[in-house]
């Protein structure tokens, strides 16, 4: 129980959790209002992906920079900097008056957001060392994660109906506030005398490769994805891509060591990790705009409708947990990605009912859920257990870089398959419009503004919409069960070295 911690160790907890709630609800409770920011900042689709985008990708952009800084100059210090950006671009984002302010106050606060996520880490794996101190502030930093995240949506959605959309970022002022003092009163300050040098050649590369890919897939279609400016784009993107390979290859203290891929359950679970990202999370952006516009329901409606897609990720663990100890994360893993595939082959013919609401998708969203729930603790806890335990930390960062690399190219890739569907209905329905109209009609209709639509019927739109979705949710689906059987396969496969000898110093 939390008592067992002591006075100063609830503290360091409660500071902690108190910043992981504020990183997991700014990356769930946005998407319950992104219809509400497309109405009073008329933002288009493709601002609305960014607006989700741009904090991924400046979370990718610092995870492990940050890890080297706290190591070097202070894990209390950089923390308490993380607290305070986070505060202070919360605010930014919460006052600005037009999308374009918005998405950047939103990279600015990403990047403050990935230096929490990394902090957190560091402080708790420092004041709590072993036993049953240490289970325990894990275990709460679990729960809290996983509650930021699963009822981020309701959440949101719930402060903009009472308050208003700012308040969706202005909370975290106050829930800096909070955190600022109990870190100071609580968090002692320490360092690793062996910290390595700062790896700026793989973080400058690894960002510009996964912004340009994104930027490509959202802005592709505008550009032309043959056209010169794209293609180039595209060419930075994989240029950066090769120059990240090599700085990693070269470098003396890389971010990432490529070796370990050379063990199958590391690779297995990252394979895992992206799977997840590919399908579950982002498409959690999306599902918002789909109880919206599609079923009609009001933010705080659309948000409940949501916890039965995100609450069995705070059910399952325990079960997932006991499932890896018996029958291995090389069964579970992929099992748990098959079942979310399955989910997501349930909303698909959910929303494709005679009626569609929230009964019909009710299945699909639980089913991937429990899916996302199985996966989760076991990809997390192999890819940090199947290396030795001095290169935990680097694990623990290749995971999560690949979960938020992910996420960024498939937050694009969704958007572009969503609008793409969209857009063929309106072609075979309306085949005398000429095709930008088109084109402009359908990124419309895909970020939830049917309104915008005024010489096409309500069941045109409404048609067209669910075409979008049914697109996005086959592709989330036969997307997720690729990757169940590559991470299978991977996870049966021989190992490339023998155990002694998988991580070389």
């Amino acid at each position: 129980m939390p008592h067992e911690l002591g006075r100063r160790g609830i503290i360091v907890l409660s500071a902690v959790c108190l910043s992981c709630l504020m990183f997991g609800l700014e990356i769930s409770s946005i998407p319950s209002i992104l219809p509400t920011l497309e109405q009073l900042l008329h933002a288009d689709f493709k601002q609305l992906q960014w607006i989700m985008n741009a904090y991924t990708i400046a979370v990718t952009s610092v995870l492990m920079a940050v890890g080297t800084l706290a190591d070097r100059y202070g894990r209390k210090r950089i923390f308490l900097i993380a607290i305070a950006a986070f505060g202070l671009t919360s605010l930014m984002c919460g006052v600005a008056d037009n999308v374009v302010l918005l998405i950047a106050a939103r990279f600015l606060q990403g990047l403050s957001g990935g230096a929490l996520l990394i902090c957190q880490i560091a402080v708790l794996s420092h004041e709590f060392q072993g036993g049953r101190q240490r289970a325990i502030a894990w275990g709460w930093w679990g729960v809290i994660f996983g509650v930021g995240l699963g009822f981020g949506p309701i959440i949101g959605g719930a402060v903009a109906a009472v308050l208003s959309w700012e308040w969706v970022f202005l909370v975290h002022v106050l829930f800096a506030a909070a955190a600022l003092v109990l870190t100071i009163g609580g968090v002692h300050e320490s360092r690793d005398p062996k910290a390595s040098s700062l790896d700026l050649a793989g973080i400058v590369t690894l960002s510009v490769s996964v912004f340009c890919l994104a930027f490509y897939i959202t802005q592709g279609a505008d550009l032309g994805f043959a056209s010169p400016a794209a293609l180039a784009i595209l060419g930075v993107s994989a240029v950066s891509l090769v120059a990240f390979l090599i700085a990693e290859r070269i470098s003396r203290r890389p971010m990432f060591d490529f070796s370990v891929f050379r063990i199958p359950a590391f690779s297995g679970a990252i394979i895992g990790s992206s799977a997840m990202n590919l399908s579950y999370w982002p498409f959690m952006i999306y599902l918002p705009i789909w109880f919206h516009a599609g079923l009609g329901y009001d933010s705080v409606s659309a948000g409940l409708a949501l916890l039965a897609y995100t609450l069995p990720t705070l059910l399952m663990p325990p079960l997932a947990e006991r499932l890896s100890l018996r029958y291995q994360p090389g069964a579970i893993i992929p099992a748990g990605l098959f079942t979310i595939g399955a989910g997501f082959m349930l909303m698909k013919f959910g929303s494709a009912a005679a009626r569609p609401d929230w009964l019909t998708m009710l299945p699909g969203c639980l089913i991937a859920g429990i899916g996302l729930g199985i996966t989760n603790t076991p990809v997390t806890n192999t890819t940090t257990g199947s290396v030795s335990s001095d290169r935990a930390g680097m694990a623990s960062g290749i995971d999560m870089s690949a979960r938020m690399v992910s996420l960024a190219v498939n937050i694009a890739v969704m958007g572009f398959i969503l609008a793409s569907g969209v857009l063929a209905h309106l072609k075979s329905t309306l085949p005398g419009l000429e095709a930008t109209q088109l084109r402009r009609i359908a990124e419309r209709i895909a970020a939830g503004n049917a309104a915008s639509a005024p010489d096409l019927t309500g069941t045109v739109v409404h048609e067209a919409l669910a075409s979008g979705f049914g697109w996005v949710m086959l592709y989330g689906g036969v997307g997720v069960w690729i990757m169940a059987a590559i991470s299978f396969l991977i996870f049966n496969a021989r190992p490339l070295r023998q155990p002694g000898m998988q991580c070389p110093e």
